[in-house]
Parts: structure tokens; C-alpha cells; sequence
């Protein structure tokens, strides 16, 4: 487990809801946030991405969200960690 082991032990609604407060930063960050990592809840590019692959993971499959795929996450990745 990473850092951020206490959010993948949430329940399912904090789960979904934080995964989309990241998605929400990321898309913030690489529009009128200017790439400023103080845009991002976890402050770090790196660790953002990291926090949103282990909340996605921690969804069993028939539970993961519809509105975010794991290819969106790698999307997010390579737009932001250059």
C-alpha cells in the first residue's frame, strides 16, 4: 500500500467522490491552473496520479467508475508528468 492507504480503506462513496475531486484538479491543473502544482490535492503531480490509480484499483471490476477508465488515468499521466 502507498501514503495513502486510508483512503483506499473508504467507504465506496468517499471513494467515487475523492476520485473525482482528483480528476477535477488534474483537469484544472492542465487548463486554467496554469500547471501549478498547488492546484492539485496532492501537491505533486507524481503522487496525485499515484492516488488516483490505487482509489481506481481499490474498486472491485464491476464497481469501477464508468465516467473515469484507467486509459483516462494514463491520459492524465502523460500530459502532466513530462
Amino acid at each position: 500500500m502507498t501514503e495513502h492507504k486510508w483512503i483506499s480503506q473508504s467507504d465506496d462513496k468517499f471513494k467515487y467522490q475523492m476520485l473525482s475531486r482528483l480528476q477535477s484538479d488534474c483537469n484544472y491543473y492542465l487548463g486554467n491552473g496554469g500547471r501549478s502544482k498547488r492546484a492539485l490535492w496532492a501537491e505533486s503531480e507524481e503522487k496525485q496520479i499515484e492516488a488516483m490509480k490505487e482509489l481506481w484499483n481499490s474498486f472491485a471490476d464491476d464497481e469501477k467508475p464508468e465516467w473515469l477508465t484507467w486509459q483516462d488515468i494514463l491520459n492524465y499521466e502523460a500530459k502532466m508528468i513530462v
